[in-house]
């Protein structure tokens, strides 16, 4: 109604977000899960040809086919690793916080390309076309928690070709675009809006972004496929205290002033290992116990969605679970590996198609 914006003013906006119900309510499986590795914030996972990479910091590693065996440590770099794809035939595509990609192809072959600030996700589409996700055209891909606070829709997709070395926009103003998975039989990428809550379509010569998976209950980050469907990592929750920040511009602008980030009110990959962190006194903690169901700046969420990008089975570790910061998924031989960058671990757990239950 014409009236809304008028009424606004005087009866204000209720805070509201998607309650975790349904397919999404809450267990513990992510809490519960087998630790693959204990390593220290790994991230971007990636399979192909048998074998499993991931990063960890600034290094590129593959993991060992048995339950804590030493990784293989596969290229370093002097700035962390933002993103990581592997083709089919074992090319390897990285972001770099630093503003990079490094195309590492057999031997010592190593081609270097600029001009990504943020990239934060990359796919492979054959051997010659890549996909990149940058994040913000403002900030690098370590600063993200600043991006989402200043409320920034400076974001992109990217066709890269490796054998013409041109490249072309598909898609730009995005809220931080954190993930993308070719979905080919209907020619389009599917993209991960995280400041949006939700998964778009958008076609793969490029267009307008289509609304695919809407009010998401946390902060969508990388996708993957799976059989008859796609995995989604939710790498925090959305709480009300957050939405109100956001909506209050003075006050986020005093807090990135004058506090340091860590402590900021603002979604985070794991929570609770400090006495400065912002807390709701009762609502967090009763008699030394940390409650299961606070509002909590982090937790642990993967998502399995079917053809139709419809949630059919979620995996939690909750608020006061450790397996916090999930932001990389994949099916591997059956099993579900999941990257806790706050737990400083690699999961495995069985996937299911029944509605997972506490």
């Amino acid at each position: 109604m014409i009236l809304d914006p008028i009424l606004d003013l005087f009866r204000g906006k209720a805070v509201t977000i998607p309650p975790m119900d349904g397919t999404l309510r809450p267990n513990n499986l992510l809490e519960e899960a087998d630790v693959r590795l204990a390593v220290e914030a790994p991230d971007n996972l990636a399979a192909t040809a048998g074998k499993v990479v991931f990063s960890s910091g600034g290094q590129v590693l593959e993991l060992g086919k048995r339950k804590n065996a030493k990784p293989r440590i596969i290229a370093a770099f002097d700035s962390a690793v933002s993103a990581l794809a592997v083709s089919e035939a074992g090319l390897l595509a990285v972001g770099l916080d630093a503003g990079s990609i490094e195309i590492l192809g057999p031997g010592k072959a190593r081609r270097h390309i600029d001009g990504f600030g943020c990239p934060v996700a990359i796919t492979f589409a054959g051997e010659h076309d890549v996909f990149v996700c940058d994040g913000s055209r403002q900030h690098r891909p370590a600063n993200w928690a600043m991006d989402l606070m200043e409320k920034n829709a400076l974001g992109s997709v990217w066709h890269l070709s490796l054998s013409s070395g041109e490249r072309k926009c598909l898609a730009q103003g995005l809220a931080f675009p954190f993930g993308i998975v070719m979905d080919p039989g209907a020619g389009r990428l599917i993209v991960s809006e995280a400041w949006r809550h939700r998964l778009v379509a958008i076609p793969a010569g490029g267009g307008e972004p289509l609304p695919v998976l809407t009010q998401l209950p946390g902060y969508p980050a990388r996708l993957s496929p799976r059989r008859d469907g796609y995995l989604l990592s939710l790498f925090a929750p959305r709480n009300r205290l957050i939405e109100f920040i956001l909506s209050e511009d003075d006050y986020r602008a005093d807090m990135m002033r004058e506090i340091d980030p860590r402590y900021w009110i603002a979604p985070s990959l794991s929570s609770s290992r400090s006495f400065l962190e912002p807390l709701q006194c009762g609502g967090v903690r009763t008699m030394g116990i940390h409650k299961p169901w606070s509002p909590s700046r982090s937790c642990g969420l993967v998502v399995e969605l079917d053809a139709e990008l419809q949630p059919v089975a979620s995996y939690h570790s909750r608020a006061n679970g450790t397996r916090h910061g999930v932001t990389s998924a994949i099916l591997h031989e059956a099993s579900i590996l999941a990257a806790s960058r706050g737990g400083d671990a690699i999961l495995s757990l069985r996937p299911s198609s029944e509605v997972a239950r506490p």
